[in-house]
């Protein structure tokens, strides 16, 4: 008598919130990897990021989304359009809060649409090593008044701490259904994509104030080589010429800076050597091209 299967399973469950509610460092802890970059400046994720987990027979596939906030130029408004885009085809929504911000109108605004939208919704209250116990349950009980969750997960996706358990429930939340996905794959994000993401967190952690926000990475040229290494070129774009200078630094530290620390992130990422060369150019406008928006994965969003 032969062994009943055990079915598979395989859905998407989408990453919710405001800018810097930690989605992507919940990514990476439940992938294992670093699909999706991270700082402590907000709104450093441009676009949905998908991290494919194995959970037995379970495929679960997390959309990273980037925070939701009130855009101002099309770069922002094709952001947001990609966080909403990536709830659309979700079989569960996890609206991650920061519980040390609480419910600021942004939340609220992003639980009033879910809620509007009818979505099926789970509270991952977020960083709950930085806040009293007690301030926990009221500010579930607030959030709930708004959006109603089938579930409350209470985690520290800095410290990994009941991330387990929501890996568990989402695993047997998914619906049956044959993987879509190869299992040993992590994401569906090609490698140029990858290594221009790399490059811009470094300039996010080596640079401050509107640097970052005004710079963009674009992958030119992916070689592989003879002995197993790549060799990548990447162009960075900046909206002022003092951003250029900035980047590249005195004598040309900054940018040798940001090349060596993000060359070795792609290369423990693809598990092999890496030869990275930067430019930096300028380039007034980049944000409201829709070429630019397309190269970093970004669709050109609606106006208004």
């Amino acid at each position: 008598m032969t062994e009943p299967t055990t079915p598979t399973r395989c859905g998407y469950a989408a990453i919710v919130g405001a800018p810097n509610a930690g989605k992507s460092t919940l990514l990476n802890r439940l992938t294992g990897a670093k699909l999706s970059i991270v700082t402590p400046k907000a709104q450093t994720t441009r676009f949905r990021v998908l991290g494919i987990l194995m959970r037995e027979a379970t495929q679960i596939l997390l959309v990273d989304t980037p925070g939701i906030f009130r855009p101002r130029r099309r770069l922002d408004r094709a952001m947001v359009d990609a966080a909403w885009t990536g709830v659309q085809d979700a079989d569960i929504t996890l609206l991650v809060v920061d519980a040390k911000a609480g419910a600021t109108d942004a939340v609220r605004a992003i639980a009033e649409r879910l809620a509007k939208e009818r979505r099926r919704i789970w509270l991952v209250l977020n960083k709950i090593d930085l806040v009293p116990r007690g301030r926990l349950l009221p500010l579930t009980a607030e959030l709930a008044a708004i959006a109603p969750s089938e579930h409350t997960w209470m985690i520290s996706a800095g410290q990994g701490d009941g991330l387990d358990e929501l890996t568990t429930a989402l695993a047997r939340a998914m619906p049956e259904g044959p993987h879509l996905y190869p299992d040993d794959d992590l994401t569906d994000l090609p490698d140029r994509l990858l290594a221009a993401e790399l490059v811009r967190e470094q300039i996010f952690l080596q640079t401050h104030e509107e640097v970052p926000y005004a710079a963009t990475v674009e992958t030119e040229s992916w070689r592989e080589r003879p002995d197993g290494s790549v060799r990548v070129e990447a162009t960075i774009y900046v909206a002022r010429a003092g951003h250029k200078a900035i980047l590249i630094g005195e004598r040309g530290a900054r940018i040798r800076e940001i090349g060596a620390r993000a060359r070795a992130a792609l290369a423990a990422l693809i598990e092999r050597p890496v030869h990275l060369f930067l430019n930096v150019k300028e380039r007034p406008g980049w944000d409201e091209e829709r070429a630019r928006l397309r190269a970093i994965g970004l669709d050109d969003p609606p106006a208004g």
